[in-house]
C-alpha cells in the first residue's frame, strides 16, 4: 500500500454536512485539534483543494490510512459509504497481497480469473491531498479479456500481454478461494457455495429476488449469505446484500415456472398489410401498463403453444425472462428484459417511422442507406444541408454520447474516413457498412439520420459481444471511439507518444496536470503543453487527428470553470524530433531548458528552446544559472544552423468539441475559416409525444461563439456562464473532448 506522512487521522463522513456529502474522505493533522467542549473537528476534505471544513464528530467515522486509500479509488461518495459499510469486503481487501489469485468483475459483470500483480495508486494525489486511491493491477488468466498491458497514464506498473490486464478498485476484486466459516450443520436442509444461483426473500417484500452467492459469514449469532443481487430494493440492477440463510433457497430447488409467455393482444392489421418483422426488428407491443419497446431476438415455435412466437429483448426491466423459456435458452439478455409473445402481437416501433397503433404510418425521412461515398458537408453547404430541426442524428435511449461523437467526426471532415473503407474482419463488415451507408452518407447527403440506424449500430456492437448494454445504457464517447477504431476496425493508433525513450500508442489523450500549476483561464494549447511537460512526454510523429480529453473527473467535477478553445494547436515544440526555433532570436534551436517552462519573461509558449548563443545569455542570469539544459535532436542530415528561411511549424486545426452537462452530450463544429463558422448539435433538443413519442434533433448556427473568442481574457473571466449569449456557455464551460486535425497528414490517412 502507499505510504503517507505520519501524524494524520483519517475519517469518512456518514451524513451530509454543509456542502460535503456522506461518504467523503477527510483527515486531521497533528497541529489541528478540536477545541475543548466543542463537538466539531476542523478536518481537511480530500478532493477539495486543501480547504478545511468543521464537521460534527457524530458524522465522522475514523478509518485507517489503508482503508482511506482503498475507498478513495471508488468513483463517488455514495459508493464509498456503501462499501465502507460492507465491512467484510473491506477487511478482505486489506488482506490481499501481490500474486494472490482473485476474480475481478469485467464487462457484463462477468467474473474473470487473474492474479494480483500491483497494488497502489495509478494517479498522483490531486491538489495538496496526502493520498490517492489504491487500485489492484491484475493479470488475467484469459488473454485479451482486459484493457491494458500493465501500463496506465503512460506509466508501466506491471507487465503482461496486450489487453490481458486490468486496474480495478477493491469493490470489484475478490479472492479466488475465499475462506468461509465451517459448513452448516447436517440438519440444515441445504448448503451454499460461492457461485450458486439463489432466490431470497426479504422482510416486507412480497416477491423474491435473485442473485449469486459470494460468501458466508456468522453475523450476530446467525449464519448469513452474502449475495450479489440481480436487482436491488429499488429495482435497479446490481448491489450486494447479507441475507439470513433461512431466507435463501437455491434456484435449482424452486419449482419451474410456466409464466414465461405473456398473452399480448394481437394488433389489428389492415387488409393486405403485413409488417415485415424479423430478428433485430425494432418493435412495440401493448401491455396492461401501456406500450413497451424492444428488439426481436428470436422467432419460432414453443412447445405446447400455438402460433409463431417472438422472443423480445425489452428496453426496460418489465419482462419475466433473461431469454430462457422453461430452462431452454433461446437468446441472451439481462434478467427481466426478456418476453415471449405472439409474433402477430408485434408491430414496428412507431418512434422510428413504424406503424403506430391503429395502423396510421408516420412518413419516414429516409429508410434506406445511401450507397457509395459522399463527401463531407462543405462550409458553404452547412446552412442548406445541416441547420434546422430534425437535422443531424436522432437520439434515442441514452444514445447522445454516440450521436455527438459521430456527428463531430463525420459531418464536416474526412479526417477519419479511412475507417469507412479500410479492409476489416468478415464478422465486423456489417458494422462498417452500417456506419458508412446508414449513418455517414445520409448525414452528409440529407443532413439527417433516423434513430433506428444508430440503434442498428448499437445492436450490432452488442450482438458481437463487445458490451451487453449498448442498446440501453449511456457510455463515454472515448469508450465508443476506442471500440470502433481499435477493437473493430483496427485503425492504426492516432497518437504515438514518446515517454522515457519508449513509444506508446493511443487513440485519445487524457490531459493531466500536476497540482502546483498556475493556470486559471487556460487555453487548450496551455493545457496540452503543461500536461506534456509534467509527464515528460513528446510526440514521436505528427498525427493526422488528435482527440484530447479535458482535465475533469467524471461527468460532474471540472478543474476549470472555463476553457478557451485554441482554434489552432501548435505542436512544433511537442515533437521529439525536428527543427525548432529559438524563442529569443528565431534561429535554429539547439537546446531546451525544462526549468524555464513556467518563465513567461521570454515567451508565452510553455516550452523554452534556445540556440546556443541565446541559451548562454539567458542562463548567465543568477536566477537561471542552475537550470538543467538538454541538447535537441535534429533529423539526420539537417544543417547545424538556420539557412535564413523560416523554420517549418506543425499545427493542427480545431474541427469539433464535445461537451457534457448533466450527463447529456452535445457537440460544436468549427466548419469554416471565418470566426463565426460554428454550429451546435443536440440529438435530443426537443421531443414529440411522451413515452411513445420520439426525440427531435436540432442543428443551429452559433456565431455568438466568436464574440467570446475575441474578448479580452479579463473580460472573459468575469463572464457569468448563465448570462453568456446563445449556447456559448456550453462550449466554454462544459468542454469534455477537443478534436483537432492536420490538413497535411490527413491526406495520408
Amino acid at each position: 500500500m502507499n505510504s503517507v506522512t505520519d501524524g494524520k487521522t483519517y475519517y469518512i463522513t456518514t451524513d451530509k454536512c454543509k456542502n460535503i456529502s456522506a461518504g467523503h474522505i477527510c483527515y486531521l493533522t497533528e497541529n489541528r485539534t478540536r477545541k475543548k467542549d466543542s463537538n466539531e473537528v476542523p478536518v481537511i476534505c480530500i478532493d477539495n483543494s486543501g480547504l478545511d471544513s468543521k464537521m460534527k464528530t457524530s458524522i465522522l467515522e475514523e478509518i485507517t490510512v489503508k482503508e482511506a486509500e482503498l475507498l478513495q479509488a471508488l468513483k463517488d461518495n455514495a459508493e464509498r459509504l456503501k462499501w465502507f459499510r460492507e465491512e467484510a469486503a473491506l477487511r478482505t481487501a486489506l488482506g490481499l497481497t501481490k500474486d494472490t489469485p482473485v476474480t475481478v468483475e469485467g464487462e457484463k459483470k462477468k467474473k474473470l480469473k487473474g492474479v494480483i500483480r500491483y497494488i497502489g495508486r495509478i494517479t498522483e494525489p490531486k491538489y495538496s491531498d496526502p493520498i490517492a486511491g489504491t487500485f489492484f493491477g491484475i493479470e488475467l488468466q484469459d488473454k485479451g479479456k482486459g484493457n491494458t498491458d500493465g501500463t496506465i497514464h503512460y506509466k508501466t506498473l506491471f507487465s503482461c500481454s496486450k489487453d490481458s490486464g486490468m486496474f480495478a478498485p477493491f469493490s470489484k476484486v475478490r479472492p479466488l478461494t475465499p475462506i468461509l466459516p465451517a459448513p452448516a450443520p447436517q440438519s440444515s436442509p441445504q448448503s451454499f457455495a460461492t457461485g450458486d444461483r439463489v432466490t431470497f426473500f426479504l422482510e416486507d417484500e412480497e416477491y423474491g429476488r435473485h442473485g449469486m452467492v459470494m460468501g458466508l459469514e456468522e453475523k450476530q449469532g446467525r449464519r448469513h449469505v452474502f449475495i450479489s443481487t440481480d436487482t436491488n430494493e429499488k429495482g435497479e440492477k446490481g448491489g450486494e446484500v447479507w441475507v439470513p440463510i433461512e431466507c435463501v433457497i437455491k434456484e435449482e430447488l424452486l419449482p419451474e415456472s410456466d409464466a414465461m409467455d405473456v398473452n399480448v393482444p394481437e394488433v389489428p392489421k389492415r387488409e393486405g398489410h403485413i409488417p415485415d418483422l424479423g430478428v433485430d426488428s425494432l418493435v412495440q407491443i401493448h401491455l396492461g401498463t401501456g406500450p413497451a419497446y424492444g428488439t426481436i431476438r428470436w422467432i419460432g415455435d414453443l412447445p405446447d403453444l400455438d402460433h409463431t412466437r417472438a422472443g423480445i429483448e425489452l428496453e426496460d426491466s418489465i419482462g419475466v425472462s433473461d431469454g430462457t423459456f422453461k430452462g431452454r435458452r433461446l437468446f441472451q439478455c439481462l434478467p427481466q428484459h426478456g418476453l415471449f409473445v405472439k409474433l402477430a402481437s408485434c408491430h414496428p416501433d412507431s418512434r422510428f417511422g413504424g406503424a403506430p397503433e391503429g395502423g396510421h404510418e408516420r412518413e419516414a425521412e429516409h429508410s434506406l442507406g445511401t450507397l457509395g461515398n459522399v463527401d463531407p458537408v462543405s462550409s458553404e453547404q452547412v446552412d442548406k444541408i445541416l441547420v434546422g430541426r430534425m437535422k443531424g442524428i436522432q437520439g434515442h435511449c441514452n444514445s447522445c454520447y454516440m450521436d455527438s461523437a459521430l456527428f463531430s467526426l463525420f459531418s464536416c471532415t474526412s479526417v477519419l474516413d479511412s475507417l469507412l473503407f479500410k479492409s476489416t474482419e468478415t464478422r465486423d463488415a456489417p458494422i462498417q457498412n452500417t456506419l458508412l451507408h446508414d449513418i455517414v452518407n445520409p448525414l452528409r447527403s440529407k443532413g439527417f439520420v433516423e434513430g433506428k440506424h444508430i440503434m442498428k449500430l448499437r445492436q450490432q456492437l452488442q450482438d458481437r459481444g463487445y458490451c451487453h448494454s449498448y442498446t440501453t445504457e449511456e457510455k463515454d464517447p472515448e469508450e465508443f471511439l476506442s471500440l470502433i477504431m481499435h477493437q473493430i476496425l483496427c485503425l492504426e493508433p492516432l497518437l504515438k507518444i514518446s515517454a522515457g525513450g519508449k513509444v506508446q500508442e493511443s487513440y485519445c489523450y487524457q490531459i493531466f496536470l500536476d497540482h502546483n500549476h498556475s493556470l486559471v483561464l487556460p487555453t487548450v494549447q496551455q493545457l496540452l503543453e503543461h500536461s506534456f511537460h509534467s509527464s515528460a512526454l513528446r510526440l514521436a510523429e505528427v498525427p493526422s487527428c488528435v482527440i484530447l480529453q479535458m482535465p475533469r473527473f467524471g461527468k460532474k467535477f471540472k478543474m476549470f470553470e472555463k476553457i478557451i478553445p485554441s482554434l489552432e494547436l501548435d505542436i512544433t515544440h511537442l515533437l521529439s524530433d525536428g527543427p525548432q526555433q529559438c524563442v529569443m532570436c528565431g534561429q535554429l534551436a539547439q537546446e531546451e531548458c525544462v526549468d524555464c517552462f513556467r518563465d513567461q519573461v521570454f515567451s508565452r509558449t510553455g516550452f523554452k528552446l534556445f540556440c546556443k548563443t541565446c541559451s548562454k545569455q539567458v542562463h548567465s542570469h543568477p536566477q537561471r544559472s542552475s537550470h538543467q539544459r538538454s541538447a535537441l535532436c535534429l533529423p539526420e542530415g539537417f544543417p547545424g544552423r538556420a539557412s535564413g528561411r523560416p523554420l517549418p511549424r506543425e499545427t493542427l486545426e480545431l474541427f469539433a468539441v464535445l461537451c457534457i452537462e448533466t450527463s447529456h452530450y452535445v457537440s460544436f463544429i468549427k466548419h469554416g475559416p471565418n470566426k463565426t463558422d460554428w454550429i451546435f448539435f443536440d440529438s435530443m433538443a426537443d421531443r414529440q409525444g411522451e413515452i411513445d413519442g420520439f426525440n427531435i434533433p436540432q442543428v443551429q448556427a452559433c456565431p455568438e461563439v466568436a464574440v467570446y473568442l475575441d474578448m479580452p481574457l479579463a473580460e472573459l473571466a468575469n463572464q457569468v456562464p448563465r448570462d453568456m449569449k446563445g449556447v456559448a456557455k456550453r462550449l466554454f464551460c462544459d468542454a469534455y473532448m477537443y478534436l483537432y486535425q492536420s490538413s497535411n497528414m490527413m491526406l495520408y490517412c
